[in-house]
């Protein structure tokens, strides 16, 4: 049944849990200050594959955590984090990635379709949260290296109340890197700043970079906030820490981080999901 009671708590974090076994290595070629997405870091859990069609995600998924599933009433939830980066003033997150789409290039100025959609994809209401998607994050995340030359991309996306609308442009020449995430939702000005996007449809860039690159957009709901202030130290969150969120079924659980410096440097530790 659902975690209600403190005994409750305590016996799912001692006999009722799924292990989570992180060991990340280093993304180079980052910016201070950006997002940063670990799917393409190798290691534990593996890499993730680069999507070619718009998809839903799940916890079946190479680089997803893995955990047991549950049968209904019994839940599942994030009880123990411990994490040793190597490097400091580092703000890591774990995000449960809903949906992605790759394979779109960097090289060309005709429209590119998206069709990334989360209502057409089954993704569970339980993993994304608010009926009006204003617990979903929106990246356009970069999978290979673009090329130097400049160009903004921009992108039509669909939102809440089924509006469709160009954002603003986002720059992408300059040689965008692997592992770079650009949020599509600091891109809303005016009025659709009160609007949540459910939808990308298009992306259409000025200029070609002058190299194709790989990217693509990724919808992410976060779950947990990890701040590290110092290299080669251990920070530990127990389940109060971290909030005991909710791991719903199939929940393709990530890592991401906001780096300080130039690049993602590695994670090791790990944790617990804990069911009851």
């Amino acid at each position: 049944m659902t975690i209600t009671t403190r005994d409750q708590l305590i016996d799912a974090l001692g006999n009722n849990s799924s292990r989570i076994v992180l060991d990340k290595a280093n993304l180079a070629n980052q910016v201070a200050g950006r997002m940063c997405s670990m799917w393409r870091s190798t290691g534990q859990p593996a890499q993730g594959a680069i999507p070619t069609t718009a998809a839903a995600c799940d916890n079946t998924l190479l680089g997803a955590v893995q955990f047991a599933q549950q049968t209904a009433p019994a839940e599942s939830y994030l009880g123990a984090m411990a994490v040793l980066p190597s490097n400091s003033a580092m703000s890591w997150e774990i995000h449960d990635r809903l949906a992605h789409r790759g394979g779109l290039v960097l090289n060309v100025t005709t429209s590119q379709a998206v069709d990334l959609d989360l209502d057409l994809l089954g993704i569970s209401a339980d993993r994304i949260g608010d009926s009006n998607y204003g617990d979903v994050q929106t990246w356009l995340e970069v999978y290979s290296d673009g090329g130097a030359t400049a160009s903004n991309a921009t992108i039509n996306v669909t939102f809440d109340d089924n509006t469709d609308a160009n954002v603003s442009v986002q720059a992408v020449g300059g040689t965008i890197r692997a592992g770079h995430c650009f949020s599509v939702d600091a891109l809303r000005t005016g009025a659709q700043q009160g609007k949540n996007i459910k939808r990308i449809n298009t992306v259409q860039l000025s200029a070609s970079t002058g190299t194709a690159g790989n990217f693509g957009f990724t919808f992410t709901r976060p779950r947990a906030y990890l701040p590290t202030p110092l290299a080669n130290k251990s920070e530990i969150f127990d389940w109060a820490q971290l909030g005991l969120p909710g791991v719903p079924n199939g929940s393709c659980l990530q890592f991401m981080v906001v780096p300080s410096t130039t690049s993602s440097g590695t994670l090791r530790g790990g944790g617990k999901i804990i069911h009851g």
